[in-house]
């Protein structure tokens, strides 16, 4: 074994010291900055997700939520990646007005911004996406103005029971697919029309019935929930619950960051603080990642 003469040694201390330094200075790589935009279906509504770790976002309109942006942050955590994560949010909400009321929060320079319309797209006629494309455009140009690299991603959003199966209800008599697939369908208009404004959409709704045709959440909460199935929806059966919106949190993590939701395990820690069954989470997750990769449908955008 050869040893090293004085001068040597002291260059290489010094060379090894200066490497060490250098790498304290430079400190953890700057974190990308997301912006959730969006309802009650972003904020979480009805489940303990309204309030889950408001500490882990920035909520803009300061009202203590965390939200799905919390389960997010909280899977990105997990998985290494550092995200600077705010939410705007207005319950009961359509795009239009987040245009009106809310340009001050919606400024700034982000790298992703997911929107989220209102549930039906249009309040007064459900499916018409007209209203939906229009303002889609204007808050994607919105963004693009401040940062032109800016990823616009357009979220899916579950069919509503409350307005399927009771009787009266708009979508009465139709399958449970149909909502989601109007809800795609203005999604895809907006994009269409403007390509170069959106980085694509976030398959929230399509995993939900994707959870429902391989029996692991129940299609129909009206008429009971099968034994050893989820219930995605919560009371209202409107609104998600736990496990409905961290299926919405599953799609969008993977669907931002590239990462295969499985990775996140059966010791996955947001579950296990919102009392979600290890294999419930697990299930989910897969149906996640199942969605993402599904060659018909939206690839991950990184």
């Amino acid at each position: 074994m050869s040893i090293l003469s004085r001068p040597t040694l002291l260059r290489t201390l010094t060379a090894l010291f200066a490497i060490t330094w250098l790498a304290a200075m430079a400190g953890p790589a700057l974190a990308e900055r997301i912006l959730f935009v969006g309802n009650s279906f972003t904020f979480g509504a009805g489940s303990p997700v309204r309030t889950y770790r408001p500490d882990l976002v920035r909520d803009l309109n300061r009202e203590g939520i965390g939200g799905v942006p919390a389960l997010f942050k909280r899977f990105a955590e997990q998985a290494g990646q550092n995200w600077d994560v705010s939410l705007e949010t207005a319950s009961g909400q359509d795009f239009a007005y987040h245009l009106a009321n809310k340009r001050a929060q919606l400024t700034g320079v982000w790298d992703v911004v997911v929107l989220q319309d209102y549930s039906t797209l249009d309040k007064l006629r459900p499916g018409d996406p007209a209203a939906h494309v229009r303002d889609a455009e204007r808050l994607a140009m919105l963004f693009k103005a401040a940062n032109p690299r800016v990823r616009v991603l357009l979220e899916t959003t579950w069919s509503r029971a409350d307005l399927t199966y009771p009787p009266g209800a708009p979508y009465r008599g139709k399958s449970i697919r149909a909502m989601t697939e109007d809800i795609a369908r203005g999604n895809a208009l907006a994009i269409g029309s403007t390509r170069d404004l959106f980085a694509g959409t976030v398959p929230v709704g399509e995993a939900w019935l994707r959870a429902m045709s391989q029996g692991v959440a129940d299609p129909n909460p009206y008429d009971g929930i099968a034994f050893g199935k989820v219930n995605l929806w919560t009371w209202d059966h409107y609104h998600a619950s736990a496990a409905g919106y961290y299926l919405a949190a599953l799609v969008i993590f993977g669907r931002v960051t590239g990462v295969d939701p499985r990775t996140l395990g059966i010791r996955e820690r947001a579950a296990e603080d919102l009392g979600l069954q290890p294999q419930t989470a697990v299930a989910l997750q897969r149906i996640a990642a199942e969605e993402l990769a599904n060659p018909g449908g939206p690839r991950p955008a990184r």
